[in-house]
């Protein structure tokens, strides 16, 4: 089995809040990926004594430990158990119902010799490649279908769109979120690669327009994924010239990559 794991931060004086891993049990039979993008928060208060990083660390291996540990329990309710565990963690520290508590986009895929399991939740990517070579992303679309509007300052999103009904989900301390994500289960002979990408990786297709989505797949198998991040960094190097030149600041993402293939 090939598998390729890339993840660097958009600013390397900062910590990068992204999170991956590819679990591989001892076994041999199938196995799990785990991404998480931790979501930036304005800067003021967070109702949290901890670091995006570390939300997303103790996220990330409380799902990576469910997912590989107990394969027959579904995926949302893995998320589910996990986000109870890593709120325990922090609950007499921390206000927890605080809109901007740390949170991170999820997306999960388990593998056997019978099915893949899939879960998506907020604006993270999931590529799986049929054995005729046919790429169909999964997306949790939520975020990219609300009008601009109603993203226009971060205290209209804290009080209507962020984890409320008609808005986007996000997995932060409500393990009942989990309920709210995209997910199904596909035959294993339907998948014979996949790619999970935060959206500082999904840039290439959603924002720089390299190609679509069956570009992208073709370019990382191809190119590997330390390939596919230095792409989105030459292009945004590029854009920030241009946002320069108008007076805009310029923009960078953590951008994470998962490939897996056989």
């Amino acid at each position: 089995m090939r598998t390729e794991l890339v993840s660097e931060p958009g600013d390397p004086a900062r910590p990068n809040e992204d999170f991956a891993s590819v679990g591989l049990p001892v076994s041999g039979q199938g196995g799990v990926l785990v991404v998480l993008d931790g979501v930036t928060p304005p800067r003021g208060e967070t109702g949290c004594l901890h670091s995006v990083p570390w939300f997303t660390a103790r996220l990330g291996g409380a799902l990576t430990e469910l997912t590989v540990s107990l394969p027959d329990v579904p995926l949302a309710d893995a998320l589910s158990a996990a986000l109870t565990r890593t709120a325990e963690a922090h609950t007499q520290t921390c206000d927890l119902s605080h809109p901007r508590t740390p949170q991170a986009t999820v997306v999960l895929a388990r593998w056997s010799a019978e099915t893949v399991e899939y879960l998506i939740l907020c604006d993270s990517a999931l590529l799986l490649e049929s054995p005729d070579g046919t790429v169909t992303a999964y997306l949790d679309d939520r975020l990219a279908r609300l009008p601009r509007a109603s993203l226009a300052t971060d205290a209209l999103i804290d009080a209507h769109i962020r984890n409320k009904e008609g808005g986007f989900f996000t997995a932060a301390a409500d393990p009942s979120v989990a309920a709210r994500a995209v997910t199904g289960v596909l035959p294993r002979g339907e998948v014979q690669a996949m790619a999970a990408l935060t959206d500082g990786a999904t840039r290439w297709v959603e924002k720089f327009r390299e190609g679509d989505w069956g570009d992208c797949f073709t370019f990382l198998r191809k190119e590997g994924a330390r390939a596919l991040v230095d792409r989105v960094r030459m292009l945004e190097r590029a854009d920030a010239q241009e946002r320069t030149c108008l007076g805009r600041s310029k923009t960078h993402d953590d951008a994470t990559v998962v490939y897996v293939e056989g």
